[in-house]
């Protein structure tokens, strides 16, 4: 795992000197997939640290705090992926109204240069930094010639439809339900983490016993049934079929948003584990029905949809590998 600090500040001293990735990277999508490796080649082929410097919360909650943002990839999640990338260290500098006044040249000279000690930075070709976005790419590459630490910059990546990848295409397309669109932009499949929490246990009387998890008020999944991957806390994987929304055939209008997920071939307690559900694929839409044996009758359909689904899962990437199929915790 890279080791987190929540501010350049606390940087350790021994991290110092390593090449840093600047960006938010929330979803570290295929785009993002793209600067970081570039990053890992540079360090290693230096041998100095490796090391992502993002911003929490996302600036645009700042900015704009009565529209909050649906982040794909929460500060936790955000780290563990980037561990499995092989980074040292994660910066999440906190971000507020007075870190962003601060000028581009405090930013550089502050941070990069004096609490990170930069040896190189690799960023997209679109960074601006500093109050009123006055640190752009021409900037920040006269600034490492002047305190002398290196500069790459990675061109917008496209997919092999030649479409631009970014976190507002991956949001759009899981607010549609289309998970698997979302998927192939990530380049690994969408994932979830979250406490199991308990609930009405009406799943267990029906013979479908789930862990419950409450995700963010923010969360812009689309409503309806998935086919999904389950990680508990120890690591260990279960297939099952999960349900996100807000249980229209047992609870009242209005009930908060919830996603409840049936395990294959499993019985036991996973009340207070923080476990991690991946989307694979989704099946359907939330549906009520008249009574909960048309309920039941329908749950058994989505099982087996499910299991075949799941039945002949494959790795989308080396980073899916590790996330979704391997013994990653």
């Amino acid at each position: 795992m890279a080791r987190r600090f929540h501010s350049a500040e606390a940087f350790a001293a021994q991290l110092k000197g390593g090449v840093v990735a600047i960006g938010n990277f929330d979803g570290v999508h295929r785009g993002h997939q793209a600067v970081l490796a570039r990053a890992t080649e540079i360090s290693q082929s230096a041998g100095v640290a490796s090391v992502v410097l993002s911003f929490e919360p996302h600036p645009r909650t700042v900015f704009r705090p009565d529209q909050p943002v649906f982040r794909l990839t929460p500060a936790p999640m955000k780290a563990k992926i980037l561990g499995q990338l092989g980074f040292d260290a994660i910066v999440e500098q906190t971000f507020d109204k007075v870190f962003s006044s601060q000028s581009a040249e405090d930013f550089v000279t502050g941070i990069l240069c004096g609490q990170l000690g930069v040896h190189h930075v690799v960023t997209g070709y679109d960074f601006h930094f500093g109050k009123g976005r006055e640190g752009n790419p021409e900037y920040l590459m006269r600034a490492g010639v002047r305190h002398g630490f290196g500069v790459t910059l990675i061109e917008q990546y496209q997919n092999e439809n030649a479409d631009v990848v970014s976190s507002s295409r991956i949001r759009d397309a899981l607010a549609t339900g289309d998970v698997v669109e979302a998927n192939s932009l990530l380049g690994y499949r969408y994932a979830v983490s979250s406490e199991v929490l308990h609930g009405q246990k009406l799943g267990r009387t029906l013979g479908y016993p789930t862990a419950n998890m409450a995700l963010p008020p923010e969360t812009g999944l689309m409503p309806g049934i998935y086919a999904v991957r389950f990680r508990r806390a120890d690591g260990t994987i279960h297939d099952g079929v999960a349900s996100f929304g807000r249980r229209p055939t047992v609870a009242e209008d209005g009930a908060a948003l919830l996603l409840e997920t049936y395990l294959f071939d499993f019985s036991g307690d996973l009340y207070g584990e923080d476990c991690t559900v991946s989307l694979v694929s989704r099946l359907r839409g939330e549906e009520k029905f008249e009574d909960l044996d048309e309920l039941v009758a329908q749950m058994k359909i989505d099982e087996a949809e499910a299991r075949a689904v799941l039945g002949s899962l494959q790795p989308l990437s080396p980073l899916d590998f590790m996330l979704t199929f391997g013994p990653a915790g």
